[in-house]
């Protein structure tokens, strides 16, 4: 075989050719018809198409076709059957009444049912451990009745309130945080916002946005600073009757703070106390907040390089810090100051040793 069909013909001799046996073809006034039945003309088929030419004639020439819109299905929707068929307690033949007041109860146990579900999934971040929890407030019981007495620590956590705050890390040093932190410890509120206010530190300005929301927080949530509460009532009264000229600036009861806001000022004298220094200071108001101490930790540290001339690098470090402050009420200094006074009083006078003559040395030197 390969000496009479050349290498390259091998492969188109093995591909079979299909022809048919019969030709069909279309024609505008003719039916679809064979080679042997050609012979016979058939009638003429009727091609219209009525729904077709309805639709053309109602449709717009310039007119586009739009997107239909899908809809959901459902028991009320379909049409299979009434929305009140799926309200849970629903009966036959109910007035318009009965089925109101039906719905009704069904949409507040629907709330009920959300509140639980919302309980349910805070419990998970909020009492995660149950068993472990009960277990523990069991052993604190049992550790307070075993010492029969209620000890100092927990007498002043249940009388006095205090709160932590700790701030983000913020783009400064620790060294100048520290500057700072030295500057408002021990003041009160107001008075370190009055300080951060003038300070020349850029990093001032966030360290008074984070004290404003530590004092926020801590009233919001520990109760803390309500003796000095605004009534806004009281003050847009008072501004209205400032304004009118019926009354002085000097006679309203509420003044401005440092960061704006107001709040009550009282015609007490006031406390003198005694601080841990030895200063003295006067407490109109024992719930106002200051700062019993304020510290700066260290933030997380990042280099990055700084290409120099003759291919050389340094790196730079961008170091970060955050500030801590720990906020109480007057009416501890107030007790801190009580304590010193009692301390003071209670200790023994000072009496210098009797005027006796020495015995018990040597009068001569030994060597």
């Amino acid at each position: 075989m390969s000496s009479r069909i050349p290498v390259r013909r091998l492969g188109q001799s093995c591909v079979a050719t299909f022809r048919p046996r019969t030709a069909y073809w279309v024609s505008s006034n003719r039916a679809f018809t064979n080679s042997s039945t050609r012979s016979a003309e058939p009638k003429d088929v009727d091609l219209s198409n009525p729904i077709l030419e309805e639709y053309l004639a109602k449709r717009k020439p310039n007119e586009k076709p739009e997107r239909p819109v899908p809809q959901t299905g459902g028991l009320s929707t379909t049409g299979l059957f009434k929305q009140e068929y799926e309200t849970s307690g629903y009966r036959l033949g109910m007035t318009p009444e009965e089925l109101e007041a039906l719905k009704e109860k069904n949409k507040q146990r629907d709330e009920e049912v959300a509140i639980e579900k919302e309980k349910r999934l805070h419990a998970l971040r909020l009492d995660p451990v149950p068993a472990a929890r009960r277990s523990y407030e069991r052993q604190l019981v049992i550790k307070s009745l075993q010492k029969r007495r209620e000890g100092k620590t927990l007498r002043l956590k249940r009388t006095e309130r205090e709160m932590v705050y700790k701030s983000q890390d913020l783009p400064t040093t620790l060294k100048k945080m520290t500057r700072l932190m030295h500057q408002i410890a021990g003041k009160t509120v107001e008075e370190a916002l009055i300080q951060l206010r003038f300070s020349k530190k850029r990093v001032a300005r966030d360290i008074v946005k984070g004290l404003q929301l530590a004092r926020d927080e801590a009233i919001a949530a520990r109760g803390m600073g309500l003796g000095a509460a605004v009534d806004p009532e009281t003050a847009r009264k008072e501004a209205a009757l400032i304004k009118a000229g019926k009354m002085k600036k000097s006679e309203r009861t509420t003044v401005y703070l440092a960061d704006g806001t107001r709040r009550r000022e009282t015609k007490e004298k006031g406390t003198v106390i005694e601080l841990r220094d030895g200063s003295k200071k006067t407490v109109t108001d024992p719930t106002e907040m200051y700062i019993e101490q304020a510290w700066a930790s260290k933030g997380p540290e990042s280099k990055s390089p700084e290409f120099r001339a003759r291919g050389r690098i340094n790196m730079l470090h961008h170091r970060s810090s955050k500030f801590n402050v720990l906020l109480k009420e007057e009416k501890t200094r107030m007790r801190v100051s009580e304590e010193i006074k009692k301390k003071r009083a209670n200790k023994p006078l000072w009496l210098p040793l009797p005027d006796r003559p020495v015995t018990a040395q040597r009068q001569y030197c030994l060597w």
